[in-house]
């Protein structure tokens, strides 16, 4: 008997784990929506795992999760936060998703502002799979918080080696982030679901280009919530309880006509 009680499939960032999602699983179980938030393959042991996994492998875990939650629920809601956005994005075109889908920071675009200048050579570093097998990137402050007490907390826990996030990411994972970005970007027209994306206008990792290229293409209803006081991890940094409120309200509402948000005095940035 399939349920009539709505479940979400919240999926974490790259090199994450749940800890990214913030206090959202909690909160859509206490306003009666089940929640499932997987281990996304490669996570959850050592960076070293990622070597040799693929985007395919992320987003048919997903998917198989999805259709899983299919067969027993009526209402299956997507999330995801920073890579997790990717992979519900595309889960949402493969199984033509019309239920709710909120995306945290997707990285369309890799030019936040505390990248290296020379991140663009990473697609030249590629080609040379020795090298790109050896090469690391490491996480290191602000580690996408703008909340000094929290970011001070963060490298504690890095530095205690606890397991909540990889310390650093091999640059083939990268490059499997990067064919995903090319996967979606022709394709964004083909999902149609209703959407909720929520950006920090100063995000470290990913400009604020990325929301307004998925509000311009994307084939359904978007509701744009832009963040001031944020950087790339939204729903642990200053504004995560507003960013909850907005989140709960999405997946609690009825569908909506065409929907678009504006951030007024963006503009554009270079592509990475």
């Amino acid at each position: 008997m399939v349920s009539t009680r709505p479940a979400a499939l919240l999926v974490h960032g790259l090199g994450g784990t749940a800890y990214d999602l913030g206090a959202l699983g909690r909160t859509l179980e206490d306003a009666d929506i089940v929640t499932h938030s997987p281990v996304l393959p490669g996570h959850g042991g050592s960076p070293e795992d990622l070597l040799g996994v693929g985007w395919e492998d992320w987003v048919e875990s997903i998917r198989s999760e999805y259709r899983a939650l299919k067969a027993k629920h009526k209402v299956v809601h997507l999330a995801g936060v920073c890579l997790g956005g990717l992979v519900a994005l595309e889960v949402a075109r493969r199984e033509k998703h019309q239920d709710k889908l909120a995306l945290y920071a997707p990285p369309v675009f890799l030019d936040g502002w505390s990248l290296p200048k020379l991140t663009w050579l990473r697609h030249a570093v590629y080609h040379i799979p020795r090298l790109a097998k050896k090469m690391r990137v490491p996480e290191v402050s602000p580690f996408g918080i703008k909340n000094a007490r929290i970011r001070k907390a963060i490298q504690q826990r890095f530095e205690r080696g606890d397991r909540f996030h990889y310390a650093y990411i091999p640059l083939m994972c990268i490059r499997e982030v990067d064919r995903l970005r090319r996967q979606l970007l022709p394709r964004l027209a083909e999902i149609t679901c209703p959407t909720l994306i929520v950006h920090a206008d100063e995000d470290d990792i990913t400009s604020p280009r990325s929301a307004h290229h998925l509000m311009q293409y994307l084939g359904g209803p978007v509701d744009f919530m832009p963040l001031s006081n944020s950087y790339h991890m939204v729903m642990v940094d200053n504004e995560r309880a507003e960013v909850l409120q907005r989140s709960l309200k999405f997946f609690n509402s009825a569908p909506q006509p065409q929907l678009v948000e504006q951030a007024c005095g963006w503009t554009a940035f270079a592509a990475a």
